[in-house]
């Protein structure tokens, strides 16, 4: 019980550092996102902002830790494969693809580390559950050196919150750098 108190108040220690929100993307191709049965595509909103489609290089708590992360793809509304969201919720579902660009084996879990951020810059955490987008990341994922991995990431939402921003954060969200993209 020490051990784990002593290894979540060091957790909780290196988290505290500065925070930077990382906007500007290293790649950028066209963005995609799909509605209700209405696929659209669109370029980066700005160079300078990252939009569906960008990849941006973030970084975990060493150096050796560095991720290529590209937003793919945005479904909105989700179809949940065996769930339905509540009375006035909607799922809204994520292709993420991880690519390990640092000098060590990634493993986390992506869902841990990924938000959705609405109009009213209310931010919303995953929510696991499978929809009928694509297969998510199964939990943990351990990416070799050079690797990638892809997968969707699910979140629930009230039915009225217009889905603004995505962001990731390496270390199940506690990273001093945060990716940001910006949805049409």
């Amino acid at each position: 019980m020490t051990l784990t108190l002593t290894v979540a108040i060091g957790a909780a220690g290196v988290a505290c550092g500065t925070q930077t929100v990382t906007e500007s993307p290293a790649t950028s191709t066209p963005g995609q996102t799909t509605g209700p049965g209405q696929p659209t595509s669109k370029p980066s909103a700005s160079p300078t902002s990252a939009a569906v489609g960008d990849t941006l290089n973030l970084t975990g708590f060493t150096g050796k830790a560095k991720l290529a992360v590209t937003v793919v793809k945005v479904v909105d509304p989700a179809t949940g494969k065996d769930t339905r969201p509540g009375a006035g919720e909607r799922y809204v579902a994520v292709q993420i693809r991880l690519h390990n660009t640092g000098a060590e084996v990634y493993s986390d879990a992506p869902d841990n580390s990924a938000k959705v951020v609405d109009a009213q810059g209310q931010r919303f955490n995953s929510w696991i559950t499978e929809t009928t987008a694509g297969p998510g990341f199964g939990g943990t994922v351990t990416i070799p050196v050079g690797d990638t991995a892809l997968g969707y990431i699910t979140f629930k939402v009230p039915s009225d919150s217009k889905i603004t921003k995505i962001q990731f954060t390496m270390e199940s969200g506690f990273a001093n750098n945060t990716g940001q993209w910006h949805v049409p």
